[in-house]
């Protein structure tokens, strides 16, 4: 009689390495982790009543929270093998799994990131609010339909601070959970660092700064940023440097992971194009910005969100190569 035996071993997407994952979740977790850096900043700004000084971040920064959300989902819907079924993860939580925390704080946060929008609609989008006025007035029995709408923008505007305040932990959440996911992943050494979090909070909260400094035009407030971005570039470095350390100094299966981005098949992509052109290129151009050299703000804010995307396809990658297993 003959017996077969499948295993994990003779699956090709898993071993040696994997390869289940491609462009879409990286993807995914650069928007959400933009979006969380979006809810936290404005948010902030906000509770400090930064409005007249901060136009952007307190007025109009906040519309892009749910437009990347949806982006971001949407990639990872590309990624599902298995589309019909996504319902599923709304069926049940389970408390040690870190994709049923995920679904169920994206399911959270999207409502937080719409009433965060509404709570400035009318003052940073002027011209689109009095154009929805407009329509219903001219067209009252179809735009009726709408009138959750005015509800809705009530409520957010009476009640600013108190979302705000609601935003920035789930802000704090969805951010550190785009990190977590990857290092509660046991089974792949690169990933099984508890850094892994903090880095992507932080570098997902410095991308959304960078995107002030890209759509603002008022002085003031894209120094402010530009500021704080050197410092959140500088956390994101410490921070970086403790993930290496600390994979240095762990197992033998981590010390070869790490070897990937310190002699390996991933060196240059992490150093040269990541660490140098997507971090201290940016901190540097940003620094001599505010010393008054004639450096344009938006070129500094591209490479900060280059760097952003690219450290996410750099981790997912190494990763997926990186085994407990010597071969």
């Amino acid at each position: 009689m003959e017996v077969e035996i499948t295993t994990n071993k003779m699956n090709y997407l898993v071993d040696p390495n994997l390869h289940i994952w491609g462009w879409e979740v990286p993807v995914y977790l650069f928007l959400g982790g933009v979006t969380a850096g979006i809810l936290i900043v404005v948010s902030f700004m906000l509770l400090k009543d930064k409005g007249e000084k901060s136009h952007v971040v307190a007025n109009r920064l906040a519309l892009l929270a749910p437009v990347l959300l949806s982006l971001g989902i949407l990639a990872l819907f590309v990624d599902l093998e298995h589309k019909l079924y996504v319902w599923r993860f709304y069926t049940t939580f389970r408390f040690t799994s870190p994709m049923s925390w995920g679904s169920w704080i994206l399911l959270i946060v999207y409502p937080i990131s719409f009433l965060l929008t509404l709570t400035t609609f009318r003052k940073g989008f002027s011209k689109a609010s009095l154009w929805i006025d407009a329509c219903i007035q001219s067209k009252p029995r179809i735009w009726r339909y709408l009138s959750a709408y005015f509800w809705l923008l009530g409520f957010s505007e009476k009640h600013r601070r108190l979302i705000a305040k609601i935003a920035i932990p789930f802000g704090i959440l969805l951010g550190i959970y785009t990190g977590i996911l990857l290092s509660t992943f046991g089974a792949r050494p690169f990933w099984n660092s508890p850094i892994m979090g903090p880095i992507f909070l932080v570098s997902g909260v410095s991308t959304a700064v960078a995107m002030v400094v890209l759509f603002s035009k008022d002085h003031e407030e894209i120094e402010f940023f530009t500021r704080v971005d050197i410092w959140l570039i500088a956390g994101e470095i410490s921070l970086l440097i403790l993930f290496i350390t600390g994979m240095l100094s762990s197992s033998e299966q981590h010390l070869k992971a790490i070897q990937l981005i310190l002699g390996g098949e991933m060196t240059t992509y992490f150093w040269v194009f990541f660490f140098g052109i997507g971090l201290l290129l940016p901190a540097f151009l940003e620094f001599m910005e505010l010393k008054g050299r004639k450096i344009p703000g938006t070129i500094a804010a591209s490479l900060v969100l280059f760097g952003g995307i690219l450290l996410r396809f750099i981790i997912v990658e190494a990763g997926q190569v990186s085994t407990w297993i010597g071969y």
